[in-house]
């Protein structure tokens, strides 16, 4: 599956001129993160427990 057949979504904590942000998408195999002002990149792909850990870490800061 390619970046652009995925659904790509950003934060409800993003600005609505849409600069700055990161984008993320669910895939069965894992997550997938991406700058939002350079969708050409290649995303950023981290493990379901990985983002697990990263986003309880990010909720306690």
């Amino acid at each position: 599956m390619s970046a652009t057949e995925i659904a790509w979504f950003k934060s409800s904590y993003s600005g609505s001129s849409g600069d700055d942000c990161v984008e993320v998408a669910v895939t069965e195999q894992a997550i997938q993160v991406r700058d939002s002002k350079d969708a050409s990149r290649r995303p950023f792909t981290v493990g379901r427990e990985g983002w697990a850990h990263f986003v309880g870490f990010a909720a306690e800061s």
